[in-house]
Parts: structure tokens; sequence; C-alpha cells
């Protein structure tokens, strides 16, 4: 089942075990038993800390759990966790196996703490690039905390159940059975989510901090960027983020951040995070800004969803960017049952399906590409009167067999029956005529829109929404500076993010300097 190089990097791994742990194997006569079986093989010979037994008794297989000798099982994976799933499976086997985990200490006596029986179930895809965060995290969670269960469940495996439950994007957690989340969520959403008075103590603790010398609100790019150059002004610095990481986290493939030939966005996310904090910048997490206003005595303050207040002598906006909705009839109502955003993630949700395809650009054509090979047939559908992708991928797009392209195309609504998906309404922009395309999956790829709502009759904004910044990311307010998608700054790209992000930094140093020199 693992090839000679993996089998060797697994086996440096499992020397790290502190503990002996078991495999319990559910199989069946089917293909995909016989390479679970293959796997766990594998894994066996690799040390002698670990024991795999093929007597389990689980209803869903092949499936297999990770436990300690004589204890209850809390971490199961149903089907074969490779592809992305492989980091989850080696994570588990380790942290199981007593290796500590790089988990903050106050994280993991959080999580310790949690009262309560609490069984997960997380439907992936092996495709999916955020489904391992949540299944890491949960099975995290599960080897703390014995209320706690985690079960990775591979939609593609066990598709009735997919079907039976009607799951149609990935990830997918269910909590005792009922619906708790789609979508990334890190460990600390988890933990917040389940321990009803975190946010409370969270916004308490907030609200007793001191004033900073540069206060960033947003975690992605530019936000990091903007953290790291003031930090490295010796100027005490706070982050407050909804999310760390941002946008990026949902970004698959990046080719084009200059010297690192290939990345991924949660890899690249991570590595910003871990750099902004071997600086002392205080991070908030999980925390969304709601309103901004200047304060008599000079300061800036910035109020957030949970009630707390922070202020700054000065203030940088690197709010990013989300993913713009079609806003027509029926798609709120059906996102997640067959309205999508992420072709990668959820496309093999929809194998041998038809789809559409939103938006002609260079991710609309690329998603429109991807989905070709997993699904029955791609319908593309642009606005304007001709795709606006490159030509090398408009090309590759036209040579595909099973892809429709129309073009002077206005998607006009979604329907569905009443559970999921089954067409869209389109309107010919030339004739005006109407047209119903029957389909099961609907891929939203018509670019972004800049988180500013809460800045509305605050700052500047352009008539799109952005923040109106000067080469010197100055806002319309006197010490406030705005950097990255979420400004009037063109080309919204990672590396100009970081740039623009370093460069507010570096004008709220400036106008710190100024503003406290004796006149």
């Amino acid at each position: 089942m693992l090839d000679a190089t993996i089998k060797g990097q697994l086996k440096s791994y499992l020397e790290r075990l502190q503990q002996p742990i078991e495999l319990v194997a559910s199989l069946d006569d089917g293909t995909k038993s016989q390479e679970l079986h293959s796997l766990l093989e594998d894994i066996d010979q690799l040390s002698n800390k670990v024991q795999v037994r093929l007597d389990g008794h689980d209803a869903r297989r092949p499936s297999f759990t990770v436990s300690r000798p004589g204890e209850t099982a809390r971490i199961r994976f149903a089907g074969i966790p490779m592809g992305h799933e492989f980091t989850s499976l080696v994570l588990a086997l380790l942290q199981t196996g007593g290796h500590p985990p790089k988990v903050e200490t106050s994280v993991i006596e959080q999580i310790r703490a949690i009262s309560g029986t609490f069984r997960f179930e997380t439907f992936i895809s092996l495709s999916c690039h955020n489904c391992p965060d949540v299944v890491q995290a949960l099975n995290l969670m599960a080897v703390l905390n014995p209320g706690i269960s985690s079960t990775m469940i591979d939609g593609a495996v066990f598709q009735k159940e997919v079907d039976e439950r009607q799951i149609m994007a990935v990830p997918t957690v269910y909590l005792n059975g009922e619906p708790f989340g789609q979508g990334r969520m890190t460990l600390e959403e988890i933990v917040a989510k389940i321990d009803t008075g975190a946010a409370a103590r969270e916004a308490e603790k907030i609200a007793g901090k001191a004033a900073f010398d540069v206060l960033v609100v947003g975690g992605g790019p530019a936000g990091a960027a903007s953290a790291i150059y003031a930090a490295r002004k010796g100027l005490r610095t706070g982050v407050v983020a909804e999310r760390f990481g941002g946008q990026v986290l949902d970004t698959l493939a990046i080719e084009n951040f200059i010297s690192v030939k290939e990345t991924d966005g949660p890899r690249l996310a991570s590595g910003l995070e871990q750099h902004v904090r071997d600086y002392e910048v205080d991070i908030m997490n999980l925390q969304r800004a709601e309103g901004l206003s200047s304060c008599p005595d000079g300061l800036t303050e910035v109020r957030l969803a949970s009630g707390a207040t922070l202020k700054s002598k000065t203030v940088i906006l690197s709010t990013g960017a989300r993913w713009r909705n079609m806003n027509v009839p029926g798609e709120q109502e059906y996102k997640a049952r067959g309205v999508a955003y992420c072709p990668h993630c959820d496309g093999p949700l929809f194998k041998g399906k038809r789809v559409a395809v939103i938006g002609g650009g260079n991710s609309g054509v690329e998603a429109a590409i991807d989905l070709a090979g997993i699904v029955a047939h791609v319908t593309l559908l642009e606005f304007d009167p001709a795709l606006r992708a490159d030509a090398v991928l408009q090309n590759k797009l036209r040579s595909l067999p099973n892809v429709r392209i129309i073009t002077q195309a206005q998607t006009t609504e979604v329907t569905g029956d009443g559970e999921k998906v089954n067409g869209l309404v389109y309107k010919d922009r030339v004739s005006g005529e109407k047209h119903t395309i029957e389909l099961e999956g609907i891929f939203v790829q018509i670019g972004l829109l800049p988180n500013t709502d809460w800045l509305k009759g605050t700052l500047n904004l352009s008539p799109r929404g952005e923040i109106e910044v000067d080469n010197r990311g100055q806002t319309s307010m006197a010490g406030v500076f705005a950097a990255g998608d979420c400004t009037t700054v063109p080309y919204k790209q990672i590396i100009i993010a970081m740039g623009e992000g370093a460069k507010a930094s570096l004008s709220a140093f400036d106008y710190l300097i100024r503003s406290s020199a004796p006149e």
C-alpha cells in the first residue's frame, strides 16, 4: 500500500511513540477493505509499539479505530485515510501514543476541562484541503478528553450515507447525530463552539488590555506582515482576527509566491501565524470587529462583536475579502445543498452528476476544467460576451467533450426541490429569453467582496466598498491605515497584500514618531 519512501518517513515518525497503540479494523470482502488491510499491515511492520487487530465490529466497513490497549477507542477512520488525510492518520497515531501536540497549553487545558459527551462525525473527501484541519482538531480533542469521540467518514466510500444525509459539501460535521458545522473550522473555533462560556471569558480578558501602539484588524497576509513590521520596531502590537489566515486558508495551489515554487493556502497561513508568534504580538483570534471610532484622548477604538473594546494609537485595517455571492433567489436557501464555492473540496461529491460553474475568469475556467474530470457534465455561464480567463485555460476548456460554454448569460434563480438543488434559470442578455438548466450542483466563481460593511459611514469607501487609501496606506481617518484586498490598491494578490501590509506598518510607525515628537 505504501511505497518505500513513505514507509521510511512513517517509520521515523513512529519512533516518537511513547506508549503502545492498537489499530482495530472492521473489514468485509470488498476491494477497499483489502486496501485498508494492506495499509494497516504496513503500519504494523514499522513499529513494535503498534498492534493491529482485525476483529472490529463497526457497522461502517472498511474502518478502523486508534486507541491505547485496554482503552475505549475514541478515534475512528471510516475509509482509507490517504491523500490529504494521511497526515491526519499520522497525527492520530502519534498523539494517541503520547507524542505532545503543538498546541497552546491554555487550549489543551480548556479541552480537558470540557464536560459532557460529544460524538463527532466528519464527512470528508480525500481531495479536500480544508477537511484535514477539522479531522485533526477533532481527533486531538478526542485524545485529550474521554468524553469526546471523532470519526472521519470518506464520503466517496460511504456514498449511500452521504445521499441519505444529503451531504453536498465537505467537511460536514455532525455532533451527537445533529448537524454541527460545514467548511473549514480551526481547533479554537470548535472548542469555542462547545465551550459555551469561553466567549464571555475571552471578552472580559480583552476588555482589560492596555492601549496598543499598533492594532492590526485582520490576520491574513497583509495583517501578518503589518504585525511583524510593527513588532520589529519595538511597538506594542496586537492582532485581532476573525480567522487568522483569512482567505488564504481557502486557497489550494499557490505557485506565484516569489522564491517559493509551490505551496498551498493552509501551509502558508500556518507559516504566517508562526512567524507572527515569533515576536511579542498579542494575537486575539476568533474576534470580529464591528465598529471603529476616534476617542477624545487621541486614541482609536475598535469595538468587537463580543462586546469588548480595544484602543490603540494607530490601527491597520487588513480585513481582506470574501467570496462574492450571486444574490439571486435560491442561492442562500441551497448553500451547501448544491450551491458551492470550492470545486477542489466539494467536487468529488458531484461525481457523475451535472453541474454549472458561474464565472468565466481564471478561477471559473480552472474550476470547470477540474470538475470536468469528475462530473458527468459542466455548463459554464459567463455574464460578459466572452470569457476573461487566460487563453491557455480557455483552449483547455474548449477541448473537453463534456463542457458547454454559454456567454451573455445572467443567472437569475437557483431552483430546488426543498432539499437540494435541481437546476438554475438564466437570461440570455441579447434576446432577453429565459432558459432553465437541470443540474445537481452550482459552483460560484465570480470574484471577491471586501470585508468592509462594518466601516460604512466611518471611512471613505469606493463604490465597490474598498477602503480608499493613499500611497502610504493612510485612510480618511487620522492614525488609521489599511492594506490588502480590502483596499483600493489594484491586483488582489498575496504578495501584494504582504507588501502593502509592510508599507502600512511603516507608515504607522512614521505617524507615531511625528505625532509624539516635541514641537
